[in-house]
This record gives C-alpha cells, structure tokens and sequence, in this order.
C-alpha cells in the first residue's frame, strides 16, 4: 500500500490541500438547478362559426415588482420577511406565463373576432392589462401558494379606464416541497384566469345587450 505525501512536520504538501479545497468547491458549485412552468392551455381554439363578441381583444403586459419579473420562486413567512429559492426557479418570469396563459385561454374561448398580445403596431378595440401583486409560497398558520392580481381593461382608442377587478387566492399546499408548491401556484393561476374570462364575458354582455 502505498503512503500518502507528507512535509517533513507529516502534513500534507500545500499544493494537495490547495487542490482538496478547490475540488470541494468546484463539487458544491456542480449542483444542478430545477426548473418549473405553468399549465399551458391544450388543444386549439374554439371552433365557432362566428365570434360571440365582434371586438379585438389584446392582452398587454402583466406589471410586477421584480422578485415577480425574474426566474425566482418566491417564499414568505411571519413577519412579511421574503426570501428566493436558489436552485429551484421558474423557466420563464411569471409575469409573463401569465400574460401566455391569458392570452391563449381567452383566444381559446372563440368568444372574440381575435385575440393577442399588445405590441407598438397591434390594432384592436380593447387592452387587457394587470399587475400581479402577489405570487409565492406562504408559510403562516398553514402552507399556502398565494396569488393577488389586479385586472384594468382600456379603451384603446380613448386610453380610459372601463373596467377593472381584483383577484386574490390562496391554494392550500400538501407538503412543503417546491414542486407541491408549483403545483397549487399553477391551481390558483388557472382559477383566476378563469374568473378573468367569467367577468369579461359578463362585461362584454352586458355591453352588448344595452
């Protein structure tokens, strides 16, 4: 059996502990990253013969802090302290899987002439736009996935306000694992993208029947 390198005090040569350390660094720094996204819709828009509402509906951007338009997964406890999850994190920022989300479930509805996403050329009726307030894991008396949402719709041509809800949720989550947290996060995102629909149909008509 071979002995181990030793100085002359019978410590190990500077250069082998040297090595030791960067390798114990190099092996902690090699941790993978896990990656989540929300439910996309599935299949293709309704097949209708003929809009519900004849208006073109375009849904602009989802404004946030920047813990929500970034790739963090975000966690609270008592005392309104916040913090991120390191090597758990979303593939894309949540603002804008919701304005996806928003977008595709509302052009799925078949209920508009069309639906898209606002951009400096697009040409349309109505802006749907929001802010989401809240969108984290929650640990107070039990474990919730907490979202709060602000909704305006706008006039395109004019800019004014005509219509604007609030929507808040909390999921309760099984176990404290991200991925259960994920899980109740996507929940509460498709409850309240169906509360948006729900309400904008109501809107739409009442508008249309006066």
């Amino acid at each position: 059996m071979k002995s181990k390198s030793l100085d002359r005090r019978g410590h190990p040569p500077f250069w082998i502990a040297i090595g030791s350390i960067l390798l114990a660094a190099a092996c902690g720094a090699t941790r993978p990253s896990k990656y989540y996204q929300l439910t996309l819709p599935a299949g293709p828009p309704s097949a209708v013969a003929t809009a519900v509402y004849p208006i073109t509906l375009l849904v602009g951007p989802i404004r946030a802090s920047h813990l929500y338009r970034e790739d963090h997964i975000v966690y609270s406890t008592k005392g309104e302290s916040m913090g991120t999850y390191e090597f758990q994190r979303w593939a894309e920022p949540p603002t804008e899987m919701i304005q996806d989300i928003l977008t595709r479930e509302l052009r799925r509805t078949g209920h508009y002439k069309n639906v898209d996403v606002l951009r400096s050329s697009s040409r349309g009726d109505y802006v749907l736009s929001g802010r989401l307030l809240d969108f984290k894991e929650v640990s107070e008396n039990s474990l919730v996935a907490r979202i709060a949402m602000e909704m305006d719709l706008r006039d395109k041509a004019s800019g004014s306000l005509i219509w604007s809800h609030s929507y808040a949720h909390d999921e309760p989550v099984a176990k404290k694992e991200v991925s259960e947290v994920v899980a109740a996060l996507d929940r509460s995102v498709q409850q309240t993208v169906s509360e948006v629909q729900e309400d904008l149909d109501h809107f739409f008509a009442t508008k249309q029947s006066q």
